[in-house]
């Protein structure tokens, strides 16, 4: 009989815990680039070199992970970890892939939110934060055809719902802040109501309970921290830049832990350093309380995503199927790229130099015109804050 815990199909000849820490380590030390590159590692070691999945495995993996909230290559990494050694090595699989990119960004972040950074720290931290909104549209631009290419291949209606749900996705993000989440459940709703039996849909009644949750932790502290870092870790359908405007209203606007220039410096940080963007939350954390700030922050935002691979592995045959989770998506989806389209308009209204816009400008032109990656072009306007800065421009505030 098959261990508890265990998948039923697990390999012949069990993959030692120690082998999994070393080979999604080395995935979470050198996934520069963020979920194409963590997938294609994943899928290099497990399906191509090890032989531990079958592909079509694999890809079933990757689109089941694609119908859950959170980060999912993130998820995909505790996936294919369970699926060697079960929990125990779905754990300690999340936790290697996760860690070292999480070690790298708090102390990125103990260096630029110090008490007295050097200058050229704050420059290269005002170069790349400049770039940060161009990396948000670049990030939608690339999510965008796919998801266009399945509402039309579903009739006119489906189409003008795509656009509606993109539009207010969009505005969403660049007016309401906090509130993003309900729009992106509430697009959901409509396409759940829209496609599936009214007797059989149950989403619809999810905002209230999110209304009522957020309504006890609004008053700051170590609760409120842990309450947007639950928000990033289970609402980022889409992409981790989904959460990007919720993060800056909450931690710049209602919270005060940082300024909005850290703010840009830590999605910039986010972007740098291997592992999800959703690790920009624990600079978010560092910032409200420190180092036990940051590390409460992520454990709290990856929390889900253990919980769903742990708890429902074994269901994701019956998730892909599910007409419910489908419509979801279907309308959560196209949302959230509206959403990380418009975190650009909060982002790029956070520049406060006009050296600054020069750098946007040309973050845009190289992601999306020449279509250079997102590390190279941070790294290129970081360099560029220092120089402009030792040559005399402004830092700011």
């Amino acid at each position: 009989m098959t261990p508890p815990g265990r998948p039923d199909n697990s390999a012949a000849r069990p993959v030692a815990l120690l082998t999994i820490v070393r080979g999604w380590g080395r995935i979470g030390c050198m996934g520069f680039g963020g979920p194409p590159t963590h997938i294609r590692l994943l899928r290099e070691l497990c399906v191509e070199r090890e032989h531990w999945l079958e592909p079509t495995e694999f890809e079933d993996a990757v689109a089941a992970c694609n119908l859950l909230p959170g980060p999912a290559s993130t998820q995909l990494a505790i996936f294919c970890a369970w699926r060697l050694r079960g929990r125990p090595g779905a754990v300690i699989g999340g936790a290697a892939f996760i860690v070292p990119g999480l070690i790298l960004i708090l102390a990125l972040a103990a260096l630029f939110l110090s008490s007295a950074p050097p200058r050229w720290i704050l420059a290269a931290g005002a170069g790349a934060g400049a770039a940060v909104a161009a990396v948000a549209v670049h990030a939608a631009t690339g999510l965008t055809p796919a998801s266009w290419r399945a509402a039309q291949a579903n009739g006119g209606a489906r189409q003008l719902r795509w656009i509606g749900y993109l539009a207010a996705g969009v505005m969403a993000a660049a007016a309401l802040g906090p509130w993003l989440v309900l729009v992106l459940l509430a697009c959901g709703a409509v396409e759940i109501t829209t496609r599936i039996p009214r007797d059989r849909a149950g989403a619809p009644g999810i905002a209230n309970i999110w209304l009522a949750a957020g309504g006890g932790v609004a008053t700051g502290g170590l609760g409120s921290l842990a309450w947007v870092a639950f928000k990033v870790g289970a609402l980022s359908y889409g992409g981790g830049f989904v959460i990007i405007p919720l993060m800056q209203t909450d931690a710049v606007s209602h919270y005060h832990w940082m300024t909005g220039s850290q703010f840009l410096n830590a999605v910039a940080l986010g972007q740098i350093t291997p592992g999800p963007v959703v690790q920009t939350v624990a600079v978010v954390g560092y910032a409200a309380a420190g180092l036990p700030g940051g590390i409460l922050a992520a454990l709290i935002a990856f929390s889900p995503s253990f919980a769903f691979i742990l708890l429902g592995a074994r269901h994701f045959d019956r998730l892909r199927g599910n007409q419910i989770a489908r419509a979801f998506l279907d309308g959560a989806g196209p949302a959230a790229i509206g959403a990380i389209l418009g975190s650009a308009i909060p982002l790029a209204r956070a520049l406060t130099e006009p050296w600054q816009d020069a750098i946007f400008g040309g973050a845009a032109i190289l992601l999306l015109a020449l279509n250079r990656g997102v590390v190279l072009t941070l790294l290129l306007a970081a360099a560029a804050g220092i120089i402009l800065v030792l040559a005399g421009a402004v830092l700011p505030p």
